[in-house]
């Protein structure tokens, strides 16, 4: 006796879904922190060389804002909260 094979319909699926793209943290620049200390943060809470630091801190400086670390939402998220924490102005945003 063998059995019949069974149907079975796909799923209708009408959700179009966007993959997550990669976010991005900017540093805004501000009229109260030292530059030394911008460079001193980024060293210490992303682990940058301090040539790269010093780079970012003068884009900063320079151009006003500068894209300090990119990825998942929630590390942007949590990236933004601890630059606040050290009193840095630090938004995120969809990488474009």
């Amino acid at each position: 006796m063998s059995s019949a094979p069974t149907i079975v319909d796909e799923p209708i699926v009408e959700d179009v879904v966007e993959p997550d793209v990669p976010w991005i943290v900017i540093v805004w620049n501000d009229p109260i922190n030292l530059m030394s200390y911008v460079t001193w943060v980024f060293q210490k809470l992303f682990g940058y060389p301090r040539a790269k630091a010093e780079k970012l801190m003068m884009d900063v400086h320079v151009k006003g804002k500068a894209v300090v670390a990119n990825g998942p939402r929630e590390r942007c998220e949590a990236d933004v909260a601890a630059l606040h924490g050290y009193g840095l102005w630090a938004t995120f945003q969809r990488d474009r």
